[in-house]
């Protein structure tokens, strides 16, 4: 102890000099038995003085450390003292503040009589205490009188003081709550308010009898220190909670009262329990304490012995499952402890030597360190009481340990045994243990109401993660949306969902905070931190379960899964995953939310899940491998191992699988039909590890390198938690790259080594920020120490093993000792070998089971890019995947050296897959080949392995590389070569028949005449009249066929060519199910193929009929919707009375209101009903009145409301048959039809008529009548007719009502659905207001949701489809900056990220439409805009800073240039940055690239930079020169002769050209005409033709048409006179020329032109004829005049006139009269008849 530092006064505080004293006050109470003697200075006098006095009061620190001390608290004290010190010192710092000196017995007395008065008021910090130079005994018995009779009246004024008085207020409150619930109960009131108060009335009375009985324990112990300073002796056999023997000790007992007082405070609920615990302890020797998480068993029970002195006449251990836990507690105990209990008194035992000796009271420690002292000392000979505590978690070693404690019990009848847990099944371990008893300590909970998930199945709005993860998200939004303020606590499983439930919950005013063990204590600490005006929602793993209490909890989300590691015992494997906990901890996550109020626990799975839940979670011993419980189990001397008293019996599979692992381990060996422990086996029992770890410890020490062993062992044990790789996904990266620099390419063990050993040089005082600024976990690297450090003690003493403190091996370069670790490794783990498969995607086979697993993410592997032949693991975890972790790569010769052998090696490298490459592929041709969702692929790769009889099969498909990779054996591998090289020849057939239609002319009449275009923009076929080219397919059966099978099938049938396909969505047809629509390249196959219906196809009907939509593959169908109508007619007559009911006080007023209403011009009666005080009776009425009818007239007559109206009625009449009525029906309907209805189709075909057969009970007969959705006109019309009219057969007053419906349907995907469903749900309320209206959504097996209207006219629902398609269609994005370039960067990986971004920030969705080329944009109808413009410029953006990738990855460069690169220009590339100002550079560890944003130039600079660590790592100069002319290899362009710039590959040819290169190709073939159509590739010797995805893809949508319009024209040109466009001046329509002068009547402008002389058609007259006509128009005429006498011409205007009768004079057109006998011409009429009688002497 550091010796006090005397401070004499007139040095630091003038006026109180230590010897020189100024006021009088001092001066006047000095009075001295002996002269103190002269001091030269003021230090000597107080060294006299202490030297001299007679006694000493000292003023002690509390708290025995060296604290520095308030001066003026101890100067005031002085100064009210009625005594004053001879003389007195003051110190600084250390233990005493301040030392009295007095030369007078009574003055001393008086003093610290005063001082302890004035401590147990609570008015001082220290503890006085009095030293006796001059020791007289009967001043010590006047001391202690004095002292006793103070401590007891203080004792007795507790206890009735403050605290108790407190406690009881609020006792009497809580009472007469109780009292006033109670009150509530009696009166009547509905049963969830019933249930409600109840369990308030429970939570309180377990309240109040916490309450009464905090009192009766605090006053027993209170009464207990009262009978010790009375000097009552206690019977041995009595139970005191206090129990103190001998001398007093004042200290002693201060510190007693002030713990009970701090107790009664505190209110932890054992403290209510502690006379009871005490007596079941003392009067039997093994219980079980069961009690909830914060009750304080933990902390208390110990100290309740020590106090009691109960079971502790030798040392009180209690036990814990991990080394924090009981150094913590230790901890605390002792600091609760203090001045209680002897100094050393609780300790905590880390020491892993079994030859330790303990002589404290309390003792904690791990259960595994107690074992080891069971080693030495099998009778625990230095214990009175053996605590067990959180027995509810069954470790491994708890387990063990109980067994062992069982078996002691009957040798030790003194030792007690005390079981402790929070949620152990109780009884279980009572009857283990004898049928001993269970005591259970209730907790301070208040009432937690669980409310139940509804029984349905679960739809994850987000595939990517596990169901439960996003219940739970989604549960917690509504509480924050519904509940009241409180803290919101999520149970989930990992630290990848809490972290990724964190990123996704953005709610206003929440606060979402991540818990798991991976977080730092700082971040931690978080949870326990209050937010203002946020509310707390805290996502964690089962940390919060028990680890830790988190205040201010209300709510719990609990998902009911957790992960677990378990241990496999038919595979030999430790296996991490996710399952459903048990209904205990269940139970336990639960009362987290009734800490401090009532709460409630929402559950995400049904009541019925909660019951299949065990009741208590499995024990360790049945999950984990046995080898280190087999191990002590032998240890003890027990040699047959399955007749141990387990608690729970593991199977024997797994103590097979154990005693296996060991044999391999060469820790134990089978000799005389036992197993028995070897050398290595008897160490492997001291050090107390698992098995494994410790044989790489004992290894590594034979190979010198036990520094690396014992690192080894420390480092895998904590291998998931070393890196931390948590927060935002940026973060997440720079761990990724940050980890890069300690990764070895032996593995993740040499990586750990490597952080250990950079850690290690670290100095002590830095080793937290290098953690920080390195990503590494700082506690768990000092959990690393604390465990080599054990580690390194056990091999001191117990093997006397010398440990180094150097290292041997070094991460930075290649030596004999990475071999050597590498050995040593794979000789712990032998089970644990896997073999590469030959397949990325199967990764490794395990070779043990045969199971293929791939490496974790993390694996240090992955960052050199290599796949090691072999390799060893530490285990497996499944998330929901199964991964190999902690995974080094072993050397075969060391695998083949390995004895015993584990497996058949020979036999596993058998099973290596083979990899043949199949390249020469265009993108679309791949992507077909796959199907949708890869549905294709499935179906292939199932077909091969059913053909091949071998389920390792895999073909894989990489479009970004033109290839088709096939995984099989060498045995299976060209069968499987046959197949995918046959179906992809089938596929590029496809793609080059593949066409697309265009109508001529726009239809105004009718469908026009179809171009079919396909591969080099060529008209394929030309359909001018009609014919059907396209056919529908429907099925009848199972739906599930394969469309390439199909299409196969069809064209083998028909001999024809498909050139599209356009499937359809569950369109259904009654019994057939629309499947899709073909087009055909002629129609001469589509006919064949519509003879051939139906037909059977792989187990179902096909029915094939000709399309009536659409004679191409790319339109529609015909969007007017169907009319259904109902119809209505009676078929039961009223009573003749009728009931109306209303409000009792409108009776009389409507009584005389209906005296005056007329119905059918009769007045009915009414009176007052009899039976009802709110009935109005109505008399009189006829038999055949209705509902409507008379509920109009009484509407009509009253102003009061009528609130029902109700016509008993007689007995159904009998009516025809209902195939009669339906006959009848459908004639009445059938007579308003066209005969020309339906283009085609008979009057059967448009109208369809059914009755519903009536029940006894109904009013009306119903029926439906479907009429075709072209004849709405005509059906409006015959709904009117039959309107009011009865059907022949029946009555005539079974007249039909009609009610018109007009359906429209309107549906979204679901992810569509997500972002609208608000604004969705808000307009579809707005629109069941509309009268008139029906609307209903639902949603579809399919997942999509659909919305239905139902109107009685087409306006109604037009006027409602509308904001409905605007919200359920999106919005359409049209810029003329979305160029093919820059919508390509949408589907690329930025653009994902960029679409992501977008539709968080602005709450929509987007949805790419690959067959139009279009981008659509869904969500609230205020927020598109936002989306398009930013989406639009964030492209454009993208683009214009296009990411350009260098690759550290290739055939050329070393496995480690990343981590080379990481070295050389940091983590961030933060070097390559400065190199190159303004650059923006990102290194991407999972794919081995460096991003890099911006111009070529700087992708050129950076690989330039690259090249050069390439060119330093090369050892030959001729991989450097590869390397460097490897990148210049830039494709050039054979269009434009230049390096290819935004590059696009030809489907058929995969030749790669500038994409505008091409674009201006196939313009320059829109302009010039001719030859250039077919479009062909422009590469030297190819010719290949441009297929139709690569027009689609190059052309945009408005620019197709062009290409269109001159692909025809070209057509027409070409074909020889055979077609020709239309005469009128730019009319698009063609025709076919003919030799039969038929007319051609042009649909576009109705001109009708003969289709042989191309003029205008001439009815009756030949070409010939109509040609010499046009030449000389009269021709016809003269031929006519010729030989006919009777017909002569016009003098004047030679018009021809002809006479048939009459006199000679004619009149001519042109006005003049003339003779027709010698055809002179004159003015007038008289001057005619005047020359005929003149000249010729007649008229006639």
């Amino acid at each position: 102890m550091i010796t006090d530092q005397i401070v004499p006064m007139h040095r630091k505080n003038p006026p109180f000099p230590a010897n020189n004293r100024s006021t009088d006050q001092f001066h006047h109470h000095r009075r001295r038995d002996r002269v103190l003697g002269s001091c030269s200075s003021p230090s000597a006098a107080a060294t006299a003085t202490n030297r001299r006095a007679n006694f000493v009061i000292e003023l002690r620190s509390q708290n025995h450390e060296q604290n520095s001390y308030n001066r003026h608290e101890i100067v005031t004290l002085m100064g009210k003292l009625k005594h004053v010190p001879d003389d007195f010192c003051l110190y600084e710092t250390g233990v005493v503040a301040g030392r009295f000196y007095y030369q007078q017995w009574f003055n001393a007395l008086e003093t610290i009589v005063y001082m302890w008065q004035v401590l147990l008021d609570g008015r001082i910090s220290f503890m006085p205490r009095l030293v006796q130079n001059l020791l007289v005994p009967s001043d010590t018995e006047e001391l202690n009188s004095r002292l006793r009779v103070l401590f007891k009246s203080r004792i007795i004024g507790l206890m009735e003081g403050d605290s108790v008085m407190k406690l009881m207020k609020k006792l009497d409150e809580v009472v007469q709550e109780i009292d006033r619930i109670d009150l509530l109960l009696k009166k009547p009131k509905r049963l969830m308010v019933h249930i409600e108060l109840s369990k308030k009335k429970e939570g309180n009375v377990r309240e109040r009898e916490l309450i009464r009985r905090r009192i009766n324990e605090f006053k027993a112990g209170m009464e207990c220190l009262v009978d010790y300073l009375d000097g009552k002796v206690s019977d041995c056999s009595d139970v005191k909670v206090l129990l103190l023997k001998g001398v007093f000790n004042w200290n002693k007992i201060y510190w007693f009262i002030k713990r009970e007082c701090r107790r009664l405070d505190d209110g932890l609920p054992i403290y209510a329990d502690r006379m009871d615990i005490l007596w079941q302890i003392h009067s039997q020797q093994v219980m079980v304490l069961i009690g909830e998480t914060g009750s304080g068993k933990s902390t208390q029970l110990v100290q309740y012995l020590a106090d009691s002195a109960i079971a502790a006449d030798k040392s009180i251990v209690c036990t814990q499952p991990r080394r924090l836990a009981a150094m913590s507690l230790a901890n605390r105990v002792e600091e609760e402890s203090r001045g209680c209990l002897e100094d050393n008194s609780v300790i905590f035992s880390s020491s892993y030597s079994s030859s330790h000796q303990f002589d404290s009271k309390v003792i904690y420690m791990t259960d595994h360190c107690l074992l080891q002292h069971y080693m030495n000392d099998k009778d625990f000979s230095w214990a009175s009481c053996i605590i067990v505590d959180e027995a509810h978690e069954r470790s491994l070693n708890t387990d063990l340990l109980l067994a062992l404690i069982k078996d002691l019990l009957y040798r030790r009848s003194d030792l007690r045994l005390i079981i402790m847990s929070a949620t152990a099944d109780a009884q279980q371990l009572s009857k283990y243990f004898f049928g001993c008893h269970t005591y259970h300590v209730v907790g301070r909970t208040f009432p937690v109401d669980i409310i139940y998930a509804p029984e349905t199945s679960h739809n994850a709005e987000f595939s990517f993660v596990p169901s439960y993860v996003s219940d739970v998200l989604k549960r917690v939004g509504e509480i924050h949306r519904t509940e009241e303020q409180g803290t919101i606590l999520a149970f989930l499983t990992s630290q990848m969902e809490v972290e990724w439930a964190c990123e996704q919950f953005k709610v206003p005013y929440t606060v979402a905070l991540p818990l798991h063990g991976k977080l730092s204590h700082e971040e931690q600490h978080r949870v326990f931190l209050n937010y203002p005006d946020r509310r707390k929602v805290i996502f964690s793993t089962n940390l919060a379960e028990t680890s830790l209490t988190i205040p201010g909890v209300k709510y719990v989300v609990d998902s009911g899964m957790v992960k677990e590691n378990w241990f496999e015992p038919g595979t030999g494997m430790n296996v991490l995953r996710v399952c459903k906990t048990s209904q205990s901890s269940a139970n336990q996550r639960a009362g987290r939310a009734g800490r401090t109020e009532p709460g409630k626990c929402f559950r995400v799975y049904g009541e019925s899940d909660f019951r299949s839940m065990p009741c208590h979670q499995e024990p360790e011993i049945r999950r984990v491998n046995l080898g280190i419980a087999v191990l002590r189990i032998l240890a003890f001397g027990i040699l047959n191992i399955k007749e141990f008293d387990f608690i729970d019996a593991p199977c024997n599979a797994a103590i097979e699988s154990a005693i296996k692992n060991l044999i391999q381990l060469g820790a134990i060996v089978l000799e005389n039909g036992f197993h028995k422990l070897t050398k290595d086996g008897r160490m492997l029992v001291k050090l107390g590890i698992e098995p494994r770890l410790g044989k790489m410890i004992l290894k590594c020490f034979e190979n010198r390198l036990g520094k690396e062993g014992l690192v080894l062992a420390a480092v895998m044990s904590n291998s998931s938690c070393i890196f931390c790789r948590v927060g935002k996904e940026e973060e997440k990266q720079k761990s990724d790259c940050l980890k890069v620099q300690f990764c070895h390419p032996g593995g993740d063990l040499f990586t750990l080594l490597s952080v250990y050993k950079k850690w290690e040089c670290v100095p002590r005082d830095k080793r937290n920020q290098w953690c920080w600024e390195n990503s590494i976990n700082a506690k768990s690297m000092r959990r690393c120490q604390e465990a080599i450090q054990e580690m390194e003690s056990c091999l001191q003493h117990e093997f006397n093993i010398i440990i180094p403190s150097y290292w041997r091996w070094d991460p930075e370069t290649d030596t004999e000792y990475d071999k050597i670790l590498k050995d040593v490794i794979l000789s712990a783990s032998g089970d644990n070998i896997a073999m590469y498969s030959g397949n990325d995607n199967f990764g490794y086979e395990v070779a043990s089971t045969g199971t293929h697993l791939r490496l974790h993410p993390s694996c240090s592997l992955l960052i050199f890019g290599e796949r090691p032949r072999w390799v060893a693991f530490g285990e497996i975890i499944a998330m929901p995947n199964q991964y190999l972790v902690c995974v080094t790569s072993v050397d075969f010769d060391s695998l083949q050296n390995l004895f015993p052998a584990p497996f058949d090696i020979s036999q596993v490298e058998s099973r290596k897959l083979q990899i043949k490459v199949l390249t020469g592929f265009g993108t679309t041709l791949l992507k077909r080949f796959c199907g949708k969702s890869n549905t294709s692929m499935k179906h292939l790769v199932s077909h091969i392995k059913e053909t091949v009889k071998d389920d390792r099969i895999r073909v894989e498909v990489s479009v970004d590389h033109n290839e088709v990779h096939l995984f099989a054996s060498s045995q299976h591998m060209g069968r499987v070569s046959e197949i995918v090289s046959s179906l992809l020849e089938r596929e590029g057939n496809w793609l080059e028949n593949e066409c697309f239609d265009r109508p001529l002319f726009p239809g105004r009449h009718g469908l026009p005449p179809v171009a079919l275009i396909g591969s080099g923009a060529e008209i394929k076929h030309l359909e001018l009249e009609k014919r059907c080219l396209t056919v529908d397919i429907l099925i009848h059966g199972p739906h599930d066929v394969d469309e390439k099978e199909l299409l196969s099938f069809l064209e083998k049938l028909t001999s024809g060519n498909i050139c599209a396909l356009h499937r359809l969505n569950g369109i259904v047809s009654q019994e057939n199910e629309k499947w899709g629509r073909v087009t055909f390249l002629t129609p001469e196959a589509a006919e064949k193929a519509t003879q051939l219906t139906p037909v059977d196809f792989n187990g179902c009907k096909l029915k094939i009929a000709p399309s009536r939509s659409t004679f191409g593959g790319d339109h529609k169908f015909l969007s007017f919707p169907a009319v259904k109508v109902k119809l209505l007619w009676p078929r039961r007559l009223n009573r003749g009375f009728a009931f109306v009911k209303c409000h009792p006080d409108d009776v009389t007023g409507m009584v005389d209101d209906f005296l005056h209403v007329n119905i059918r011009g009769k007045f009915i009666n009414c009176r007052k009903s009899v039976k009802s005080a709110d009935t109005v009776m109505l008399l009189g009425l006829d038999v055949d009145v209705f509902e409507a009818e008379l509920l109009e007239a009484l509407t009509r007559s009253t102003n009061r409301k009528i609130l029902h109206c109700s016509l008993p009625r007689a007995v159904a009449v009998e009516n025809p048959p209902l195939t009669a009525l339906e006959e009848a029906l459908l004639r009445e309907v059938r007579s308003f039809i066209p005969s020309t209805a339906g283009a085609g189709s008979s009057k059967n075909e448009c109208v369809h008529v059914h009755i519903f057969p009536g029940e006894p009970t109904e009013y009306f007969m119903k029926a439906d009548v479907y009429f075709d959705g072209s004849l709405h006109l005509e059906a409006a019309k015959a709904l009117e007719q039959i309107h009011g009219k009865a059907l022949p057969g029946c009555q005539p007053w079974q007249k039909i009502e009609c009610q018109q419906l007009f359906n429209s349907i309107l549906s979204c995907p679901a992810s569509v659905y997500v972002v609208i469903k608000d604004q969705l749900h808000t307009l579809l309320k707005k629109l069941e207001l509309r009268k008139g209206v029906e609307i209903f959504f639902d949603r579809n097996d399919n997942g999509t949701y659909r919305v239905k209207i139902s109107a009685q006219a087409t306006k109604i629902v037009a006027e409602c489809r509308r904001p409905l398609e605007q919200l359920m269609n999106g919005k359409t994005i049209i810029s003329e900056r979305l160029t093919p370039p820059v919508m390509q960067l949408y589907l690329s990986r930025e653009g994902f990220t960029l679409q992501k971004s977008i539709q968080r920030e602005t709450g929509t969705y987007f949805i790419f439409d690959r067959h139009s080329r279009t981008l659509k944009v869904f969500g609230p109808l205020n927020k598109l805009d936002l989306a398009q413009n930013k989406m639009v410029q964030s492209l454009v953006t993208l683009h214009d800073n296009k990411q350009l990738d260098v690759h550290l990855r290739g055939p050329t460069f070393p496995p480690d240039l990343m981590k080379k690169v990481v070295e050389r220009f940091g983590p961030g590339l933060q070097s390559l940055k400065e190199r190159f100002p303004g650059s923006d550079l990102t290194l991407n560890t999972r794919h081995h690239i460096i991003s890099v944003r911006g111009s070529k130039e700087l992708k050129q600079q950076v690989e330039e930079a690259i090249h050069e660590i390439v060119s330093t790592t090369n050892s030959t100069p001729g991989q450097t020169i590869k390397c460097q002319t490897a990148s210049s290899q830039t494709p050039s362009c054979s269009i434009c002769l230049c390096d290819v710039e935004d590059g696009y590959r030809l489907e058929k040819c995969n030749h790669e050209f500038c994409r505008s290169c091409l674009v201006e190709q196939i313009e320059s073939a829109i302009k010039n005409l001719g030859k250039s159509f077919p479009i062909r590739c422009a590469h030297e010797g190819c010719g290949a033709m441009l297929l139709v995805p690569d027009l689609k893809a190059l052309v945009l949508p408005d620019k197709l048409d062009e290409l269109f319009r001159s692909s025809l024209g070209s057509f027409v040109e070409s074909s020889f006179g055979k077609y020709r466009f239309c005469p009128s001046v730019d009319c698009p329509n063609v025709y076919q020329v003919t030799d039969d002068e038929r007319p051609f009547v042009c649909g576009a402008c109705s001109v009708e032109t003969c289709s042989r002389c191309h003029l205008e058609y001439h009815q009756l007259i030949s070409c010939e004829m109509y040609m010499e006509l046009k030449r000389d128009p009269d021709l016809s005429l003269k031929e006519w005049m010729k030989g006919k006498e009777d017909v002569r011409k016009c003098p004047v205007c030679q018009l021809t006139i002809e006479k048939i009768e009459g006199c000679n004079h004619m009149e001519c057109r042109c006005g003049i009269h003339m003779c027709w006998v010698c055809l002179d011409h004159f003015g007038s009429s008289e001057e005619c008849y005047a020359h005929l009688r003149s000249i010729h002497r007649a008229i006639v």
